[in-house]
């Protein structure tokens, strides 16, 4: 590497929460060891020993922890390390989930085209480990809240009642877009702060998309899969997946449009719990109780926020 490598000008935020191990070997396995950008390590507090163990790591690569006093969520902790990756310079911010990995080559050509188009949010295609799908270029279709793969959208379906986003897991924008946007609305704390995020780049005038020809993997389970269940997902993830959807209609729609999502929120709360098998629901308390008061707490914030004045 030299000094007039474009990287150093890059800077790569995790938030890590309770996973310092699978931080440092998917840091490790992404960027290598002389990677001549800012790494930016954010820990949402979890317990001291974790707090130490990812101190140790950061030390021994001279990567930057910043170290949160609290859990400040997804949205919260990347806003926090964006904020001093920004002040020490950085021009890009490639955004990368504790459980993903991607390789130098793929983030040169992410940067490459950030900064031929500032205004542009990009992402690779994320896979699974097995190669399967994760996620790519994902619909959201307003009429009642429903995500679908970009790439199965109906020939006569109307982008105006679309909102197009990618993943957070795995994405890159220019500083000038970031601040533009303001970052992540903490509101959501986890899920759906990256759904907003796209649809705000657009309403900012930039654009949103995936480069089919780059990917990264996503081995999700290994930050929120139950213990022992190859599929079931944690009661967190049903919880703030149920809440934010509503949270997002509220946010964004007008109050028919929003209800039309509440009275289909049922059929997609559990739409979502299937994501983790039938075999998850012999165990209610971590499947259906949390998609049940997550839904319930999303309608208490739409009624709350759809009966205000909008500014």
């Amino acid at each position: 590497m030299t000094g007039d490598d474009e990287l150093a000008s890059l800077a790569v935020l995790v938030v890590n929460y309770g996973s310092h191990d699978v931080v440092e070997e998917n840091l490790v396995r992404s960027l290598g060891e002389e990677f001549p950008g800012q790494v930016v390590v954010i820990d949402n507090f979890s317990t001291d020993a974790e707090r130490e163990a990812i101190a140790e790591a950061c030390a021994g690569y001279g990567w930057t922890l910043l170290p949160l006093p609290t859990n400040e969520g997804f949205g919260g902790g990347n806003n926090r390390g964006a904020e001093l990756a920004l002040s020490r310079g950085a021009t890009e911010l490639l955004l990368l989930n504790p459980d993903a990995w991607i390789t130098l080559p793929t983030i040169r050509r992410m940067q490459q085209q950030v900064r031929a188009d500032p205004w542009l949010q990009l992402a690779p295609t994320v896979l699974r480990p097995d190669g399967s799908l994760y996620a790519a270029e994902v619909d959201l279709h307003l009429a009642h809240g429903e995500m679908r793969a970009t790439s199965r959208r109906p020939a006569d379906a109307d982008p105006a009642r679309i909102h197009t986003w990618v993943s957070g897991a795995c994405c890159m924008l220019s500083a000038d877009l970031w601040q533009r946007l303001g970052g992540f609305d903490e509101d959501y704390f986890l899920y759906w702060e990256d759904v907003d995020l796209s649809h705000r780049v657009v309403l900012a005038g930039g654009s949103v998309r995936v480069d089919p020809a780059l990917t990264a993997v996503h081995d999700e389970g290994t930050t929120h899969r139950s213990a022992g269940e190859e599929r079931a997902k944690s009661p967190i993830y049903y919880y703030y997946n149920t809440r934010n959807r509503l949270l997002y209609a509220a946010k964004f729609l007008p109050r028919t449009a929003g209800w039309r999502w509440v009275r289909a929120t049922p059929r997609i709360s559990y739409r979502v719990l299937l994501q983790g098998g039938r075999r998850q629901f012999v165990h209610p308390r971590r499947s259906l109780w949390p998609a049940l008061t997550g839904s319930l707490d999303g309608i208490r914030l739409w009624r709350a926020r759809s009966a205000a004045p909008r500014r």
